[in-house]
């Protein structure tokens, strides 16, 4: 006895069975697809060149932005960014700004350069943004010629 389709009352027959096989199949690969090229789009890109060679001098890297005892305190607005970096005394302290970039964590799409300005006491730069998170990449340089990354975790108001 062969099996029967409920709905129409005809025998089942392995090419129907193939064909559900492979229509299943079929969107199962083309929504991996789509989402995989969705994916690969939107992909920031690379950290390093070679995270070997970074990692030959990290630990003295480290080291040396440790060494400096500062600390950075980041405010976001939708409008303005705040960036104020305080000495082991807790005293105001002007780095260089070698290169800031304020962007999504998901996708370069909407990365900028803040234009940072000195206040007197901290880094301002005038933003244009949306709600939600958002990564501060920085690299400062102190007065003995030190360099300073940090990758800054923020969430704008909205």
């Amino acid at each position: 006895m062969s099996a029967m389709d409920t709905q129409t009352g005809r025998p089942l027959k392995g090419w129907h069975v193939a064909a559900m096989f492979v229509g299943g199949f079929s969107i199962i690969i083309t929504v991996n697809m789509v989402l995989a090229v969705g994916a690969v789009r939107t992909f920031p890109g690379k950290e390093t060149e070679s995270s070997y060679v970074a990692s030959q001098t990290f630990d003295v890297d480290r080291a040396a932005q440790d060494a400096l005892g500062w600390d950075v305190d980041t405010t976001l607005w939708v409008d303005a960014l705040h960036l104020a970096v305080t000495g082991p005394q807790g005293e105001p302290v002007r780095p260089e700004i070698l290169k800031a970039t304020l962007g999504r964590a998901t996708t370069v799409a909407d990365d900028t350069t803040p234009a940072f300005h000195w206040d007197g006491t901290a880094w301002v730069a005038p933003v244009s943004i949306g709600p939600g998170n958002w990564n501060l990449r920085i690299t400062l340089r102190s007065d003995d010629g030190t360099i300073f990354r940090r990758r800054i975790a923020l969430r704008a108001p909205g």
